[in-house]
């Protein structure tokens, strides 16, 4: 018989979970305070460990940290309100098994409870409640990743994880998602696999670039028409809405939509209805909604691009999709995935990269994430002739992305030292056009912001690119002309 120690402060709560979990064939005791709790591990070795996150004599993760140097080898499952959950999952990369959230539910405490047991004496991680399949690693990463049955990726890092627990955490409820992220960064699947965590996985999942739909078509797209409602309108339309109806309905930046249809898109979302383009009748829908952008929705409402009240209805929730760039250790595992799907697609059996590509995919910036490497491992992969994919069926701009820097002349610095590379403070000398004019002047005055913004960004000229809403090779080739000036001037 497993043995459950339940620390909460809240009596009743205890005396409900000891009847339940007694009931289920577990010896339960049970403690009300956080030192009393660590009194009795001193001296006792439950099996698993169920504590409240906030006790009134001790704040959950000192306390797990107690635990944890006390039995390592225990899980500890963390009991949260909805507010804390951002200091949960931040909890459980401290060493906690894992956080159920009130108000408690049966059925997830007995499933996370028996995971937990499950857990003693295997170190492999947990992802998601799908029960995910092992795959195979990077070569030469310890990086693991796990396909679930919706053929959803998982890896064992801190992003990764932490989204794991977010979608996990709202899949289940009806509440609207704002997902943020660059493009290509994978917001669709990030919606995709809320909707099957979620009731509504039965039904549709539609998605919709709202980047594509046009303003004098949206409409219609989104809420469908009548025949004759305008010209072109020789049938009655469904729109996107309706299709989604009893599902779960996608909008990709959502930002791009115009005025006129985000004031009816704050119908929709109040209550619960639309007509259709031409219709007089309303129609019930029954539809989650999730939303994606590339830029802040909050900002844009404060700059009138985007309705305040339809973002605050939208914002129950939001997920934050780091860049690829940010998140290295993801790298290879994406790469290894892509490889095995295009294998598939095109019955080829490519197995691995080579050290010389790993190096390279590790170097670059990724500057269209997820979907850029996956079309470069595709592209690679067609024209593999090995078991190996090489550096030399790379694009050019990506095998040669450090030698293209090189040539630069304005190597990134570490961020940690920031010095003023050498070769910028020479070219900040005033430079001496002897026909000055106006453009002249706009070229010096251009550059000295450019070295201020370069100063506040510690010298990361990814960061200064996108503070100046420049690219990268911009901000290159600005520096490099004007250093070729100043060498010129002041030889």
């Amino acid at each position: 018989m497993s043995k459950i120690l339940v620390i909460d402060d809240d009596r009743d709560i205890c005396s409900l979970l000891n009847r339940f979990l007694t009931r289920k064939g577990y010896q339960v005791h049970e403690i009300y305070k956080g030192k009393n709790a660590i009194d009795y591990l001193q001296e006792n070795t439950p099996d698993l460990i169920l504590s409240d996150f906030r006790l009134e004599d001790m704040d959950g993760s000192v306390l797990l940290a107690k635990i944890k140097a006390i039995h390592p080898e225990v899980p500890v499952i963390i009991i949260t309100g909805y507010s804390d959950i951002k200091t949960a999952v931040e909890i459980m990369k401290a060493g906690a098994f894992d956080y159920v959230v009130k108000p408690l539910l049966p059925d997830e405490i007995l499933i996370t409870i028996q995971k937990g047991l499950a857990s003693v004496g295997n170190s492999s991680a947990r992802v998601t409640e799908s029960n995910p399949q092992p795959a195979a690693a990077s070569s030469t990463t310890n990086v693991k990743k796990w396909v679930d049955t919706n053929g959803y990726v998982f890896g064992d890092t801190p992003v990764f994880k932490k989204l794991a627990q977010q979608i996990k955490l709202v899949g289940p409820t009806n509440y609207s998602v704002i997902i943020y992220g660059e493009s290509g960064s994978g917001k669709e699947a990030i919606a995709s696999e809320i909707h099957k965590q979620s009731k509504r996985s039965s039904k549709p999942f539609v998605a919709i670039d709202c980047g594509a739909l046009s303003k004098e078509l949206a409409g219609s797209e989104l809420f469908g028409h009548e025949k004759g409602s305008f010209t072109g309108a020789v049938v009655q339309k469904t729109g996107s809405f309706e299709i989604a109806n009893g599902g779960t309905i996608f909008l990709d930046e959502i930002s791009n939509l115009s005025y006129d249809i985000q004031v009816s898109l704050l119908r929709v979302v109040q209550e619960r209805k639309i007509r259709r383009v031409g219709s007089t009748k309303d129609i019930d829908l029954d539809v989650r909604i999730l939303i994606a952008s590339n830029e802040k929705l909050w900002d844009k409402a404060r700059t009138g691009k985007f309705r305040e009240d339809l973002y605050h209805r939208f914002n129950e929730f939001s997920i934050e999709v780091p860049p690829l760039r940010e998140r290295k250790e993801d790298i290879m595992l994406f790469a290894n995935h892509f490889l095995q799907q295009t294998n598939e697609e095109l019955g080829k059996n490519v197995k691995s990269f080579t050290k010389e590509v790993e190096d390279i995919f590790l170097g670059y910036i990724w500057y269209g994430n997820l979907r850029e490497l996956k079309n470069v491992i595709k592209r690679a992969t067609l024209l593999s002739e090995g078991a190996m994919i090489e550096a030399r069926y790379l694009p050019f701009e990506i095998s040669n992305f450090n030698k293209l820097q090189f040539e630069t002349s304005f190597s990134e610095p570490a961020v940690d030292t920031a010095p003023e590379p050498p070769e910028i403070l020479q070219a900040r000398k005033p430079v001496s056009f002897p026909d000055a004019n106006l453009k002249a002047a706009s070229i010096d005055v251009e550059y000295e912001m450019i070295i201020e913004v370069l100063k506040k960004c510690n010298f990361n000229k990814t960061k200064a690119a996108k503070l100046l809403n420049i690219d990268r090779k911009t901000l290159y080739n600005k520096m490099r002309q004007y250093q070729e000036l100043s060498h010129s001037q002041n030889p």
